[in-house]
Formats: C-alpha cells, sequence, structure tokens
C-alpha cells in the first residue's frame, strides 16, 4: 500500500514537473515568435521609410514624361496593411520596387523583364479587393521567343493600364470584374486590359487624362508607327488594348 502510494506521488510529480516543462517551452516559443514579429515588424517599417524617401528623392524621368509618384506610395500603403496575411505581397513588392528603383532607369529593358514587372504589381493590387471579386488574368507568353530577352521594351508601360483598371472599376457593382490579358508571340506584344467602371469613374478618369497622355507620349515617341493603343467604352465597361510590334522596331534599331 506504501509502495502505491509512493509511486502515486513520483507520478504526479512527474506530471507536474513536465506539465512545467511544456509550460514554459510553449512560452518560450511564444515569447521567440512574437520577438521575430516585432523584429519583422520594425525591419518592415524602417524598410517602408527609407523606400518613401528613396521614392521622394529619385525622379523617373522618361521621354518627355514623369510618372506619377503616387503610384508608390499606394503600393507600399495597400501592402504595408496587409502585410501580416501575406508573405508572397512582400515579396512581390521588392521585385516591383527593384524594377521601378532600378531597371526603370534604364532606356530599354525585355519584355521578360517588364512582364515579370506587370504580374508583380497585378498582385499586389489584387491585395486590396475582395477574394469573390471577378478578377480574371491570362497570360500567353512565348518565352521561347527571340525578342523575349532583348532590350528593346520601353520601362514601366504596363503600369498605367493595370492601375487605371483598379482605380476606376465599380467594385460595388454585382457583374464588375476586371480582366487582364498579356500576350507575346511572334515579337508582338498585346497588353488587353477591361474592367467596369461606374459612371462617375469615368469621367474622372476622362478628366483626369494624365496616365493616358504620358504613355501615349511616350508610345509615339519611342516606337512611333509600330504600335496601337485603342480605348473604347461601351455599357459601362472600358477597354483599352495596347499592341507594339517589337520585331518592326527591332529592325529599326539594328538598322538605323
Amino acid at each position: 500500500m506504501e509502495g502505491n502510494y509512493y509511486m502515486i506521488q513520483d507520478y504526479l510529480i512527474f506530471t507536474c514537473v513536465f506539465a512545467v516543462f511544456l509550460l514554459i517551452t510553449v512560452s518560450l516559443f511564444l515569447f521567440t515568435r512574437n520577438r521575430s514579429l516585432s523584429r519583422k515588424n520594425i525591419r518592415l517599417t524602417s524598410a517602408h521609410k527609407l523606400v518613401e524617401q528613396r521614392l521622394n528623392e529619385v525622379q523617373l524621368e522618361h521621354i518627355g514624361t514623369k510618372l506619377n509618384p503616387h503610384l508608390f506610395k499606394n503600393i507600399l500603403n495597400s501592402v504595408q496593411s496587409h502585410a501580416y496575411h501575406t508573405y508572397m505581397s512582400l515579396d512581390k513588392l521588392a521585385n516591383v520596387l527593384d524594377y521601378i528603383l532600378y531597371e526603370s532607369n534604364n532606356k530599354f529593358v525585355s519584355p521578360k523583364e517588364e512582364l515579370n514587372f506587370a504580374l508583380s504589381l497585378i498582385e499586389i493590387n489584387k491585395i486590396k479587393i475582395n477574394p469573390l471579386f471577378d478578377f480574371r488574368i491570362r497570360s500567353k507568353i512565348n518565352t521561347s521567343d527571340e525578342l523575349y530577352e532583348e532590350k528593346i521594351f520601353a520601362p514601366l508601360l504596363s503600369v498605367d493600364l493595370i492601375e487605371n483598371a483598379f482605380k476606376h472599376t465599380d467594385f460595388l457593382a454585382q457583374d464588375s470584374f476586371i480582366s487582364i490579358q498579356l500576350e507575346l508571340e511572334s515579337g508582338i506584344f498585346v497588353m488587353k486590359v477591361s474592367n467596369k467602371a461606374s459612371v462617375k469613374n469615368m469621367l474622372e478618369k476622362e478628366k483626369s487624362g494624365f496616365g493616358s497622355q504620358s504613355l501615349d507620349q511616350r508610345l509615339k515617341m519611342i516606337y512611333g508607327t509600330a504600335y496601337t493603343l485603342q480605348k473604347h467604352s461601351k455599357n459601362g465597361i472600358f477597354t483599352a488594348e495596347l499592341t507594339i510590334n517589337l520585331g518592326e522596331f527591332y529592325d529599326k534599331m539594328r538598322y538605323s
């Protein structure tokens, strides 16, 4: 009987010790994890401030135009507000900022670089919308195209069409949607963007026009007759389609 008493006593002691050990282990794990998240938050906040400072200092100059710096601030604010929900958004943000701060200073980039930038920009903008929203993206890129990695693409051309779609879409309408198509085949680049826009947004878009004018000017000065940019609105659906004959432009560059 006395032996059983000691066995029970030893078992209770062991159970208590184990429980304390488990509690300490879990506490240390939670403390370490919390500190790690705090450090990541501090680094993210510091990076945010550094990037904003850098963006205020750097002027992204292109042929006859400048891009609206509010674009970058909107991207940063969007991602920062969702930083704890998705690691992928931070990865896409890093790609976008690297491209904007470094690659966009070049006169030309490759279609590969611009397309990767466009896809990252789209993913960042998607964070702002409801997961159930009708968002369609189709990418048909021939990576074997001989011009895929040639430096013949003016950087940031895709910004205007993508940002306008997200900015002017009527997200409250039941039949609202955004559709983005990216294609590269036989040296022909096509970007088609459609969205359901409210009347108010359409009027504001027509009045502002900075991005569209900037894009038109750049395209004319760089690609001349080797591009088309068509825009039309029907039944509240706005569509913009940009086509660039990169093969024709490449031949002009080689023989000029």
